[in-house]
């Protein structure tokens, strides 16, 4: 018998050992292709993108441009600028937007806290028109608000013609974007994302659905929103929290109201059965305490400026390792935010994600005898090193 033929055989009698972690992975199906124009799967903890196709395409985001009207209201809520019950008087103007309703009348007077529900729930134009109005004192104005807090946000493929989303050629987004803002929206605003989850609102005696359907299939799912035009197609934003992980997906061009619900509830399912997250560190905690030269003190505390958080394949998180590095002689002054390092996060030999070490605390410039002193040590610390 040559050796050829005994490997072969004894490879029949050697079993095949796997580890969990390594069979999690390689089980782990390829996404799947959806019926849409464009899609993004992201992690809404992490910012990771799980999933995309096309996710940074330019497309008309019909009503999910209300998203953005919506966030920037809560914004102006949050900074003191208006109030949840300051009265609106709808315009005219406004009265006349066609396009999905809220059925508010002109001359009449809203509340800015019904105007929200009935542009996030019902997807007014009307109460999009109005409280765009009563913000910035025109569309333009606030198409210029919009647009401003979209590059904040680092939509890089947005622009906003209009609060509503009716069709303008100029008036665009992608897939990508709109998960950023729903991001943002979830994490910055807890309160009022409350109302994406509302299943109807009653207004003028008329009482609407939340277009959501996913709101009555998947007890799981709390928003976000909708979109239609003949142009862009079906599209939405959606978000769901399983076992303490939420994820965002989002879905433009889809052929029906069904599809889109059908198309999103394929994103969200594959996402949580083969994806988890973990932070690692969080924001602010001290990671380690780095030498400072010539300072009032002689160590800064380091840390991060935001939370270390990662999602990965379900068991690659177990096989990360994380190490610190911090930049050689730090020197005070030191100001509080400096980089003074970084953190790198590596799986196996390849690094997946990298961060800034920040100074947590400011040092500022010791007394003359301690600067002179340390750089005497300096001098001899740079000839033996």
């Amino acid at each position: 018998m040559n050796i050829t033929t005994l490997a072969k055989r004894l490879c029949l009698l050697v079993p095949l050992i796997i580890t969990p972690a390594a069979w999690a992975v390689e089980m782990m199906p390829a996404p799947p292709q959806l019926a849409a124009k464009s899609y993004v799967l992201m992690d809404a903890a992490s910012g990771n993108v799980l999933v995309e196709n096309n996710g940074d395409q330019r497309l008309p985001p019909a009503s999910l441009t209300k998203l953005m009207t919506a966030y920037i209201a809560t914004l102006e809520i949050r900074g003191g600028q208006i109030g949840e019950n300051d009265p609106v008087t709808v315009s005219e103007n406004a009265w006349r937007t066609g396009g999905s309703r809220m059925f508010i009348k002109v001359g009449t007077q809203v509340t800015v806290s019904d105007l929200l529900h009935g542009i996030i729930i019902q997807s007014g134009n009307d109460a999009s028109v109005a409280l765009s109005e009563h913000i910035a004192g025109s569309e333009d104005a606030f198409a210029d608000m919009m647009n401003k807090t979209a590059a904040d946000l680092g939509m890089t493929n947005s622009h906003f013609m209009n609060p509503t989303g009716l069709p303008n050629p100029e008036h665009y987004s992608s897939a990508h974007d709109m998960a950023i803002l729903a991001r943002a929206i979830i994490r910055i605003d807890p309160v009022h994302y409350a109302i994406y989850s509302q299943k109807e609102f009653l207004w003028n005696g008329i009482k609407q659905p939340n277009r959501n359907l996913l709101l009555w299939r998947d007890k799981t799912v709390d928003g976000l929103k909708t979109g239609h035009t003949e142009e862009a197609g079906y599209c939405m934003v959606s978000s769901a929290v399983r076992d303490g992980q939420r994820l965002i997906a989002v879905v433009f061009g889809t052929n029906s109201e069904q599809a889109r619900a059908a198309e999103t509830q394929k994103l969200l399912t594959y996402g949580f059965r083969f994806f988890e997250t973990q932070t690692f560190y969080q924001k602010g905690a001290e990671l380690a305490q780095a030498p400072v030269w010539k300072g009032a003190t002689s160590q800064v505390k380091a840390g991060l400026a935001g939370d270390l958080t990662l999602t990965m394949p379900k068991g690659q998180l177990k096989k990360l390792a994380a190490s610190m590095t911090m930049n050689p002689q730090l020197v005070a002054p030191i100001a509080q935010g400096d980089v003074i390092g970084k953190v790198e996060v590596k799986l196996d030999d390849k690094v997946v994600h990298s961060a800034d070490l920040i100074a947590l605390e400011a040092v500022d410039e010791g007394g003359i005898f301690r600067r002179v002193w340390d750089s005497i040590r300096l001098f001899f610390y740079g000839l033996f090193n």
